[in-house]
Formats: C-alpha cells, structure tokens, sequence
C-alpha cells in the first residue's frame, strides 16, 4: 500500500524529468543496472517494477507496459502494477484498458483516491465529460480536505468554461496550499477573463511575492491594461 502515497508526486515529478534531461541521461543508466540484474534474477517483481518505474520516466511507454504486463501475469493483484500499467495505457491511448486497470483497483482498494483522481482524468481526456466530473464530485466529497481533489475539479470547471465554479474551486484549492503558484496564475487568468482585473492584479502580485519574475507575468498584465 505503501506505493499509494507515491503515486501522485511520482506522475509530477515524471513531467518535469521528460523535460529536462537531455541525451545524456542518468536514468539509463539505472535502467542498464535494473535490466542488467533482471538477467540475473528474472523472477524478481521488485527488480521488473524498479525496470518499468525508469521506463516511465523515460517515457518509454511500451517498454513499461511489457514489464507491468509481466508482474500482473504472475501477481494480477499486484496493486502498484497495476496503477502504473493504467498511467502507461493512458500515455499509448489504450483507455479502455486503463480503464479496466483503475477500475480493478478500485474494486481491491474501494475508494481510493488516487485511482479514482486518475480514472475521472482518464474520462475527461476520453471525452466522457459527465463520468469525469461525477468521479471529481464524489473526490471532493469523500475528500474535503483535499487540496488536489478541489484543483483537479477546477481543471474541469475551466476547461469547460464554468469559471464561476472554477473560482470557487481554485479558492478553495489555495485555502489549503496558499503557496501554489499554479493554482494562483489559473485563478488570476480567469479573473480577467471576468473582467475581475482588481481581483487578478492581487493574484498576480501574490505570484510575485512567491518569487515568480514579473517578466514572467508580462502577458497577464498586458491583457489587464487592454481593459482600457
């Protein structure tokens, strides 16, 4: 169970790492370690979990997916294969297969939150919008101290262009984490687009005060003084 915790900070963490490394790569070397010991050992789960955690990261989405399917093929409850065999699925758009994988968890873990987060994300980006923001009511419900639940739904909110929904989630998200920067700059972007500019300059000077370089927010405060 001890994965569960992980999960959320590792899919976060993966974003910024595809990014930032370049050719040389130190994960590949931890990949050529963890492939070359599964020579040896190739029976360990731990081993092939630890093969595919650098395939993610490496975003090498097939690869992974060879390795959960090889750790569910001998432990078909293995709770964090499963998990990150969804995650991968959704990456090569198999969603109904990652489908299927969230909601096996579900059913070996009822109310989970981190796999209902990720199945109600993984309904949005498969266009089934009324399932997606089922799941994130039931998220921020079951979860009212959640700071993620509130900013995963104000997402949504915005995306379809529920602003007033958006805000009151984004509120509620940055009463929990006032230090979030990105949940600052989505709320300030939506004052504007409500002509709220009093409201969206105090946002936007908090992001400033978080060390955000106000060069950096040259084009919030260019749509500001448009209003005139």
């Amino acid at each position: 169970m001890r994965f569960m915790n992980k999960c959320l900070i590792f899919l976060f963490v993966l974003v910024h790492n595809l990014c930032a490394y370049a050719q040389h790569n130190p994960l590949r070397d931890s990949l050529k370690v963890a492939t070359e010991a599964l020579n040896y050992h190739p029976d360990s789960l731990d081993l092939r979990l630890k093969k595919a955690s650098w395939n993610v990261q490496l975003g090498e989405w097939d690869y992974a997916k060879g390795e959960y399917d090889k750790v569910l093929a001998q432990e078909p409850n293995n709770l964090s294969a499963l998990y990150f065999r969804a995650f991968v699925n959704e990456q090569l758009h198999r969603y109904s297969f990652a489908r299927l994988d969230y909601e096996h968890l579900l059913y070996l873990v009822p109310g989970n939150f981190e796999a209902q987060l990720g199945l109600a994300l993984l309904n949005e980006r498969d266009n089934h919008h009324t399932e997606a923001l089922d799941g994130l009511n039931r998220l921020v419900m079951q979860f009212p101290d959640s700071t993620l639940a509130y900013a995963a739904r104000a997402n949504l909110e915005r995306e379809h262009q529920q602003y007033d929904l958006a805000i009151f989630d984004y509120t509620e998200a940055i009463r929990r984490s006032p230090d979030n920067t990105d949940y600052l700059l989505a709320r300030a972007d939506i004052w504007i687009t409500l002509k709220q500019y009093g409201k969206a300059e105090n946002d936007l000077q908090k992001l400033i005060i978080l060390g955000i370089p106000k060069m950096a927010l040259k084009p919030f405060f260019e749509r500001i003084k448009k209003r005139l």
